[in-house]
Order: C-alpha cells, then structure tokens, then sequence
C-alpha cells in the first residue's frame, strides 16, 4: 500500500509518499513560498539526490498538482501512475473539541474544520485546500485528517480549563487544546517500545522543542497536560513567540505602542522569543553561535530558554506526582547538544543522573541517563508524517 502524506501551511506544502509494507519513504519534499513569484518545490529521492523545480505557485491547488506530476515523472518519479495512491493523510491543525482521534475526511468533516478557522485561522484553511485539491486531483481517494490537538483531548478539566468566566468557554470554547499531539502522542509511545516498558504503567514527559516548543505529560498512554494553550502562542519560549507572560504587561504593551489586536498578536507570534531577546535570530544554531561570539543578550536568550523548559519538566513531574522517562524531540530536542545538557543537569532533584558522554548523540534514538538514573532521559527523533500515514493505512 503507498500512502501520501501532506502538511500544507501557509505559504507552503511538506510532503512523503510511503510504502506501507517496508516502511520506507520512497520520495519526500516540499513547496516553498506559493503565491511569490521565486516558488519551488524542492524533492529528495529515495537515493538521496535532491531535485529543485522553480515554478511560479499562485495557490495551494499549483503546488499539489507539480507534487504529483513529480511523482510520475519518467526521470525522477516512483511510481507509474496515480492510482498507485492508495490513500492521502493531512496534518490538520486544530479539530477543537469535536476530534478526539484521526478521521476518514467527509463533508461533515470538511464543515467541522471550517468552524475551526478561527481557532487557528493561519492553518486551518490551509489544511483545506490541501484536502480540495486532492479531490480534484484524484477523485475518490480516500483521505484522513490528522489533528494536532486530537492526542491531547484526553486532558482532564481542571488542566485544560482558564481561570475566566465559565460562560466565555460556553459561548466560545476558549480552553487549552494543546498543539505538536501527533509529536507527542508518536514519541511518548515509541520510547515505552525502545526502552521495553508498558506506556500504560509509564509516566512519561515529552519535550518537543525546535522553533516552536511543547512539552505534554503523558500518564499511561494519554496526555494530561501541555503547555500550548488555544492557541500555540502559550507554553514555552520559542523561536519567534513569547510563550507565557503576564496578561497586564500584553494590555500595558498595547496601550504604550497603540496596537491593535492582529499588530500585538504579529508582535508576540514573530518578533518575540529568541529572536526578540537576542536580537540575533530564531534558530538555536545561530544564537549558539552568537554566545561563543560574546553576545550577552544572545546569552540571555539560550538562559531563558533552558529554564523555562526546566520549569516545565518540573510542573509535569508534580502534575503526574513523579516522572518513569524524559524524552527530548524537535529539532533543538534531537541535536542541540548544549540546550539538551544544560536543561537535564538542572533536573537532578528528580533523581536523574546523566551521562554526558551519552549526550553526543545528533539525531538517533539514544539514552542520555546511566542505568542507575531513577529518571531514564532519551531522545527519540519525531516522525509525524509516519504517525500520519499509520493512521490512514488503520482507518482505510
């Protein structure tokens, strides 16, 4: 069986075709900056030869159609005709409460996704036209949505729920959902299979960190909590947005700057973060770089970071009263070897020894901790566009 998997964004398109009988990722790529006169669609073949093609892309329906041609190209295709597609599966950002699980796509589906838009208005609709175009593309295909938010709908009230007026949830469903659950929900079960434990008897804590960050509690198998909120905007410090801060000083800052809503939400979405405190850049790489380089407020950037990521660890570890396993993902969680560190030496309190010999590993499933740790400390690399494709494959 070969599956598509898509997450269309914004502005761009990240695709894999599988084979689900040997796992294997016969083709993978991507659509960069549709709807810019300078748009491509980069692919990497299972050889390990990139291909760029140059395109104009005015919307998302282009870029899906250049996709598929690619696919059944006479040079660099893999497959010798579309109906080798055997079925499609989107990453679907927001399903709110309606989702609790991956689902076979239909026109209630569509609908309840469309009433989502505002809860995530920059992804949702872009998730849409993935789904449309491949209706028009191959008609009767099956297609499954998979939503970030669904693997946290396990969470009880009193952890998802805002201290607000009750009648605010009621009329507009204002709570924390929680985002990356596809993340969340592949590596807190995968560790439980590398490491050989049962995840219904595990309490485990997942920190996905790379531009955008979260960290969830996994208690026997389902998420309790998570640091994202409505919206991705709640949580840890990430590359571009701000995480949590006082509710007064967004107001005190809205007043002294007269900003609107959509300029304060711009602000605190992509200037904030690492890249508001250094001043430097988003990327971890870049504000390592900038540290050994004596920039102080680089330095106080990467500090913050790593402690507010400790913090969290610790308000999981008292939320699940006591942790089994800690697993680092993301981009930054896999191979930023200093952050890693750092974050796990101010853990100790939990009983965690670490081995920073271990803490070498860039991007391989490794155990950071000694055998006599009473906390075991892993990393285990995401992959969301498997999680994706399994779910499909199971619900066809």
């Amino acid at each position: 069986m070969k599956i598509l998997v898509l997450n269309c964004g914004s502005s761009s398109i990240k695709y894999k075709l599988f084979d689900m009988d040997t796992r294997a990722v016969m083709v993978s790529g991507g659509v960069e900056k549709i709807g810019l006169p300078d748009a491509f669609l980069q692919i990497k073949l299972a050889s390990g030869e990139k291909v760029k093609i140059e395109q104009p892309m005015p919307e998302h329906t282009v870029g899906i159609q250049l996709i598929l041609n690619s696919l059944v190209d006479e040079k660099i295709g893999c497959i010798a005709s579309l109906s080798e597609i055997q079925a499609v599966g989107h990453r679907v950002v927001h399903g709110g409460e309606r989702f609790n699980k991956s689902v076979l796509i239909t026109l209630e589906v569509k609908e309840m996704i469309v009433k989502c838009v505002e809860l995530a208005p920059l992804h949702n609709p872009a998730n849409l036209k993935g789904i449309e175009a491949i209706e028009a593309a191959l008609p009767g295909v099956p297609q499954v949505a998979v939503f970030d938010t669904a693997f946290h709908q396990t969470m009880p009230d009193e952890a998802y729920m805002y201290a607000i007026p009750y009648e605010l949830y009621e009329k507009y469903a204002i709570r924390r959902y929680g985002f990356h659950g596809t993340s969340h929900r592949y590596v807190s079960a995968r560790v439980c299979e590398y490491l050989g434990v049962d995840p219904k008897q595990t309490k485990v804590i997942t920190a996905h960190i790379g531009n955008g960050g979260s960290c969830t509690a996994v208690l026997n198998g389902e998420s309790v909590d998570t640091s994202m909120g409505l919206t991705p905007l709640e949580g840890l410090m990430m590359g571009t947005r701000a995480g949590d801060m006082d509710l007064g000083a967004a107001t005190y800052i809205m007043e002294k700057e007269n900003l609107s809503t959509s300029e304060f939400s711009n602000l605190m979405n992509k200037k904030s973060g690492l890249m508001g405190v250094s001043g430097v850049s988003s990327d971890a790489r870049d504000i390592d770089n900038a540290v050994k380089e004596g920039n102080q407020r680089a330095d106080l950037a990467r500090r913050m970071f790593i402690y507010r990521v400790r913090k969290y660890i610790g308000a999981y570890a008292a939320a699940m009263n006591g942790v089994d396993v800690l697993v680092f993902t993301g981009g930054i969680g896999e191979n930023d070897t200093y952050i890693r560190g750092e974050i796990i030496k101010g853990l100790t309190y939990l009983g965690i020894d670490f081995d920073e010999n271990k803490n070498a590993v860039r991007g391989e499933e490794a155990i950071l901790s000694t055998a006599d740790s009473k906390v075991t400390v892993c990393v285990i690399p995401t992959d969301e566009e498997w999680m994706i494709a399994s779910d499909t494959q199971a619900l066809i």
